[in-house]
């Protein structure tokens, strides 16, 4: 079946799937230690406030895109811009799709290959030195190769079953046992003597510690947890029917992908605070923090497995809408196999890929710009193309878009106020595209 054909089955499905999409290394790896780095509850409120008032209208923006034009993320722009110069928007959300999966799929292979370890008991050794444990991981070329593999290989098995038989069906069974697992990690980190102290730094807002950069982090955050500005979310609403209510399905993605920063933060702080750690760690509190300290604890072995294991789960249901964005966008023709096109793309992204595995050990000494290719790529598309990503698609809704056939997607499927619609169209004329810009001048430090 073609990809273009294909269709959710079911509107609890298509709102899983989209909030598998945005609940990823977002969510669960950058929002913890960029929280720990911007002093907790203030950021945490800041947060919220932006994702519902900024994140959300570009997350319902992207869906009226994908149902209007019924198909996915080039096509789509093509099918209802005013003016042909448009069309670039959907091939700058695939280049940045492939470029953010090409690094994401590096990180995907840590996570794998910490979640193998776990489950046998090899990441908590007595005496361990957990620094230079995670070291050796990204600094072995053999086994960042063989994750990253593998992590690809995965998102092309299930991609290649399309959405109905692949990606729906997959996000069915992984977000609720994320869930499951992450309230099991939550009521366990409750139980710690001091975990009351983290509880407070994460959930109690201290607005004196809050300077202008990190009111534009948390801003930053926003966009990057619910993967707005590479039109991954058009090409999956491009599949679903007109039935579903567009601003209701965004607002459950946006409250799911909040509820589970939040149950992140309530799973990881606790632990931190109750052995003494350090929250403000960076990058590496997930994988150097917490086994320290779920070492320290009864069935540390146990608990760490599981949440290594949602964290699986919430990377692979991300990574799968960035393969299928570039899948969909080369399965267009009728004479090209779904499945052939995912092996294509997917090998692709593996080659492209090598360069950020081996940026800890072959390719340490190459540096652009003094910095390494996985940390270049990071930047490049979290810091360039998902910022310039937003303001497209904004000033698109605002100025390259049939008002009547947004003022119709937004009302189908539901009985909102016109009211609603005006409100929500204007703040993506006026005040998103001047967030967005002000994002965008700042992660280039021109701020």
């Amino acid at each position: 079946m073609q990809a273009e054909k294909d269709q959710w089955t079911t509107k609890l499905g298509f709102i899983l799937s989209s909030a598998g999409a945005a609940i990823g290394l977002g969510a669960i790896w950058k929002f913890p230690y960029v929280t720990g780095m911007n002093g907790g509850g203030a950021f945490f409120l800041l947060f919220i406030i932006f994702t519902i008032i900024i994140g959300l209208p570009l997350l319902i923006a992207e869906f009226i895109i994908g149902r209007g034009a019924e198909k996915e993320a080039v096509s789509a722009y093509k099918h209802l811009a005013n003016h042909p110069v448009w069309s670039f928007i959907g091939r700058w959300g695939v280049i940045g799709a492939f470029l953010l999966m090409s690094f994401y799929s590096v990180v995907g292979g840590w996570v794998l290959i910490y979640s193998v370890l776990s489950l046998f008991g090899k990441v908590i050794q007595e005496n361990a030195d957990y620094a230079s444990s995670f070291a050796s991981i990204t600094e072995n070329p053999f086994i960042t190769i063989i994750g990253l593999a593998l992590f690809v290989m995965i998102n092309i098995f299930v991609v290649s079953f399309g959405i109905k038989d692949g990606i729906e069906k997959t996000s069915k069974i992984l977000m609720p046992l994320l869930f499951i697992f992450f309230i099991i990690l939550v009521v366990r980190a409750f139980t710690f003597e001091g975990a009351m102290e983290g509880i407070q730094f994460f959930l109690k807002p201290d607005f004196t510690q809050l300077t202008a950069e990190n009111i534009l982090s948390a801003l930053g955050q926003s966009f990057f947890s619910l993967a707005v500005g590479i039109s991954v979310m058009v090409t999956y609403s491009s599949y679903l029917n007109k039935e579903v209510s567009l601003p209701s399905s965004a607002l459950s993605v946006a409250i799911m992908n909040i509820f589970v920063s939040l149950l992140a933060g309530l799973a990881i702080f606790p632990v931190v605070f109750s052995f003494g750690l350090e929250p403000a760690e960076g990058p590496g509190l997930l994988f150097v923090v917490l086994p320290e300290a779920f070492a320290q604890m009864p069935f540390g072995t146990l608990f760490l497995s599981l949440f290594f294991l949602l964290f699986l789960f919430a990377v692979l249901t991300s990574s799968f809408s960035l393969l299928e964005i570039i899948t969909s966008a080369f399965t267009v023709k009728k004479n090209r196999s779904r499945k052939k096109v995912t092996w294509i793309a997917g090998t692709f992204v593996f080659i492209a890929g090598i360069p950020s595995a081996l940026s800890s050990s072959n390719l340490s000494d190459f540096k652009i710009f003094g910095l390494t290719v996985f940390d270049v790529t990071d930047y490049l598309v979290s810091n360039i193309m998902l910022p310039i990503g937003c303001l497209m698609i904004a000033l698109f809704i605002g100025y390259g878009m049939n008002y009547s056939l947004m003022k119709e997607e937004f009302l189908s499927g539901n009985d909102l106020s016109l009211r609603l619609y005006d409100t929500w169209f204007q703040i993506m004329r006026l005040i998103v595209p001047i967030t967005i810009v002000i994002v965008f001048l700042n992660s280039l430090n021109l701020l």
